[in-house]
């Protein structure tokens, strides 16, 4: 009891101080075929030469090689931007988590549109297969080579075309870095709707390919709602303009949403326009303490009801996170030391409105002793700081060893509860089992670290943790993609006719299958004429099979 009453003492004084805050005024040889291969499966097979998971590299495809012809013909439309020294390659080949490794030998860097499509039309011509990649942030596989596929780097496709100071519409190419392009809007009182731990090297274009999630996505919703156009460069080099500005546009198909979310695989995004909101006159933010996620559960459901149109995110991570934080980053815990851990965000327009309906909501959350302790920052340092606890878990877990990576999404009653199912199936194997994510929408980061890559501590993961997210109907996927790992775990999360159409899609658009093989579709996956007949099943619209 003593310890709760302490947390309380320390919550109310931070309710004083916020009520005080209110009244305030606001070329090089290329690489020989043996070795390619086997630098590139070096990651994927197990020592005994079998493959280690669904998750592992698939046979090369009949892809051409690169030739001196090639080289040749890139360093004409690229010159100085025709990259094949090694050295300079090689953190294009490797992901972030170092997890995967490919074996390209040439980096392209295009600087507009035009230049993409002439890549593209010749490596259709030549059957060269060809990697997109953007920050390179990704977690599953999906932006660097798994052989010898040629890079595509957007990162010098970073301008911005226009911005429209009236309806907040923000028109750019792929390759603008997020954190940039906050910047930019803040200088005209604007933000971007979604904002990820990664924004000081994600770019835009990577975000819409994976449809990114991020911290906003509680209040500004997904990408599919606030993209409002895209330039995308197909895989035989046609460039399809789909840059609208327009909020409604009801013209037949919604040809943008087929490329949110694609990884690459079925065209090049070369530019976006994306719907801005304004920037809040108003932010605080939360840090509390629980003892049980129901709990956090209940804060969820107050916190929803009492905040309204003012909560921007509500975040939450376990203990483990937070000794993760403290052993590998030296972050200290600011309130004591919980079970669970909330990071809640308002954002408004009035000041003293938001600080009012905040202080109200913080007050019924202690006197139902849904909360232990917390801590809350209305200045710009101090908000950062709180929000550090939680966007710096991944950086965190990196140190602590070889990591396994789950985004989950499910029922938000259910989301924890598969930690501690993983903890207590996988027992002393793991080093630890962490979870953390986005309450608001019901995504949980599962992670598992061991001191080494395990293949026996894999195969005691996988398939469980997808087998247990399907009985749940949950999405093995929520905001990641699937890139290489997840590619072959797809019938999770979805029935086979779709994915059969997926694959039909994919036929259609890159027939050669030149953009971003091995990723996101499932190995053996064949175009079929017709899904219906494929699969035997009934497509219909009034209700009857």
């Amino acid at each position: 009891m003593l310890g709760v009453f302490q947390g309380t003492s320390r919550l109310r004084a931070a309710l004083r101080l916020l009520s005080i805050h209110s009244s305030a005024s606001p070329s090089a040889d290329l690489l020989s075929s043996a070795r390619f291969m086997s630098l590139s499966r070096k990651l994927h097979v197990g020592e005994d030469g079998s493959r280690s998971s669904p998750g592992s590299a698939p046979e090369r495809l009949p892809f051409s090689r690169v030739t001196e012809e090639d080289l040749a013909f890139f360093s004409q439309i690229l010159p100085g931007r025709t990259i094949t020294d090694p050295d300079l390659v090689e953190s294009s080949n490797v992901d972030w988590l170092k997890s995967v490794r490919g074996s390209s030998e040439v980096l392209l860097r295009p600087q507009t549109t035009e230049e993409v499509s002439q890549i593209l039309r010749y490596c259709n011509s030549h059957n060269l297969a060809v990697n997109p990649q953007g920050g390179n942030t990704g977690l599953v596989g999906g932006s660097v080579p798994v052989y010898d596929e040629i890079i595509l780097s957007t990162a010098l496709m970073n301008n911005i075309r226009s911005f429209d100071h009236i309806s907040g519409i923000l028109t750019c190419q792929a390759g603008c870095v997020l954190e940039n392009l906050s910047l930019f809007l803040e200088e005209r009182d604007y933000i971007m709707p979604l904002d990820l731990g990664a924004k000081g090297s994600c770019q835009i274009g990577g975000n819409v390919a994976t449809n990114a999630g991020g911290l906003r996505l509680l209040r500004y919703g997904s990408l599919h709602g606030t993209v409002l156009g895209l330039e995308v460069v197909l895989a035989d080099g046609c460039v399809l303009d789909c840059l609208s500005t327009l909020r409604k546009d009801n013209t037949g198909y919604d040809l943008k949403q087929l490329f949110i979310g694609s990884e690459g695989t079925l065209g090049v995004i070369t530019a976006v326009s994306i719907l801005c909101p304004r920037k809040p006159k108003s932010v605080n933010v939360v840090f509390l303490g629980c003892e049980t996620f129901e709990q956090l559960l209940k804060a969820f459901q107050l916190c929803r009801g009492m905040l309204g149109e003012i909560l921007s995110a509500f975040e939450f991570l376990d203990s483990e996170c937070m000794r993760l934080l403290n052993t590998h980053l030296k972050l200290s815990n600011p309130i004591s030391d919980c079970s669970f851990y909330i990071v809640i965000e308002t954002s408004g327009s009035d000041p003293s409105h938001d600080t009012q309906k905040l202080h109200n909501f913080l007050e019924e959350a202690m006197q139902s002793l849904l909360v232990t302790d917390g801590t809350v920052a209305t200045e710009e340092s101090k908000i950062k700081a709180l929000w550090s606890m939680r966007e710096r878990v991944t950086e965190a877990l990196t140190h602590d060893g070889f990591n396994y990576k789950y985004d989950i999404s499910l029922p938000v009653e259910q989301i924890y509860q598969l930690v501690t199912d993983v903890r207590q199936h996988l027992g002393n194997r793991a080093k630890s089992v962490v979870g953390y994510g986005h309450v608001g929408d019901g995504n949980l980061h599962l992670n598992v670290t061991s001191p080494a890559k395990d293949p026996a501590l894999l195969a005691a993961i996988e398939p469980f943790v997808y087998e247990w997210t399907a009985r749940y109907h949950g999405s093995i996927s929520a905001e990641h993609g699937l890139g290489l790992k997840k590619r072959n775990y797809i019938y999770y999360s979805k029935p086979r006719p779709a994915v059969a159409l997926m694959g039909n899609i994919k036929a259609m658009l890159d027939p050669k299958g030149i953009l971003n093989p091995y990723k996101t579709l499932p190995d053996q996956l064949k175009p079929s004429s017709s899904v219906k007949s494929q699969l035997g099943c009934s497509f219909h619209t009034d209700g009857k099979e």
